[in-house]
C-alpha cells in the first residue's frame, strides 16, 4: 500500500498546528506513564501515610479532647460535691457554735443564779445578825433607860443586876405581850 502523496506531502506543523506530532505525541504518552508509575508507586503512599498520620493525630486529639472534657466534667463534680460538703459542714460547725454557746450562755446563767442567791443568802443573814444586835443592844438600852426610869420613880436605887434584869425582862415581857395583843385584833 502506499501512501498517497497528498498524505506524504503534508506538513504537520502547519497544516495542524493544534494537533502534536506523532513522536510527541508518543514521547508525551511515555514520558506521562513513567511519571504516573512514580507518582504512583512512591509519592501516593507517602502522601496517603502522612494523611493517616495527620488523620490519626486529629482523631487522637479529639480523643484527648474528649477524654480531657470528661476529666473536668468529673472534676467540675468533684469540686461542687466538695463544696456541698464544705457547706454541709460549715453549716454543722455553725450548728454546734450556736448550741455550744447556748450552753455556755445557761451555765452562766446558772453561775449568775447561784451567786446571786448566795449573795441573798449571805446579805439575809447579815440582816439577821444585824437585827439580833439591834435587838440586844436596843433590849439594853430600853433596859438602861427603864431601870433609870424605874430608879427615878421609885426613888430606890436598882443597883442590884439581878433586880434590874428582873425588872427589865418584866417590862419587856409586857411590852412584847402588848404588841402580840394589838396584832391580833388589828387581823
Amino acid at each position: 500500500m502506499t501512501v498517497p502523496a497528498v498524505v506524504q506531502a503534508i506538513d504537520w506543523e502547519t497544516a495542524y498546528p493544534i494537533i502534536p506530532h506523532p513522536v510527541d505525541l508518543i514521547f508525551g504518552l511515555v514520558v506521562f506513564a513513567g511519571l504516573y508509575w512514580v507518582v504512583q508507586r512512591f509519592v501516593v503512599p507517602r502522601l496517603e501515610e502522612l494523611l493517616a498520620e495527620r488523620s490519626a493525630a486529629i482523631e487522637g486529639g479529639i480523643h484527648k479532647a474528649e477524654v480531657a472534657q470528661a476529666e473536668a466534667n468529673a472534676a467540675l463534680e468533684e469540686y461542687r460535691a466538695e463544696l456541698a460538703g464544705a457547706r454541709a459542714e460549715r453549716a454543722r460547725i455553725i450548728q454546734q457554735a450556736q448550741e455550744e454557746a447556748a450552753t455556755v450562755a445557761a451555765e452562766i446563767r446558772q453561775r449568775a443564779q447561784q451567786d446571786a442567791e448566795r449573795v441573798t443568802a449571805a446579805a439575809t443573814q447579815q440582816i439577821q445578825a444585824e437585827r439580833q444586835a439591834a435587838i440586844v443592844q436596843l433590849r439594853q438600852e430600853v433596859g438602861r433607860l427603864s431601870v433609870e426610869l424605874a430608879s427615878r420613880i421609885v426613888g430606890e436605887s436598882l443597883e442590884d443586876e439581878a433586880r434590874q434584869r428582873r425588872v427589865v425582862d418584866t417590862f419587856l415581857d409586857q411590852l412584847e405581850s402588848a404588841e402580840v395583843a394589838a396584832t391580833g385584833k388589828g387581823a
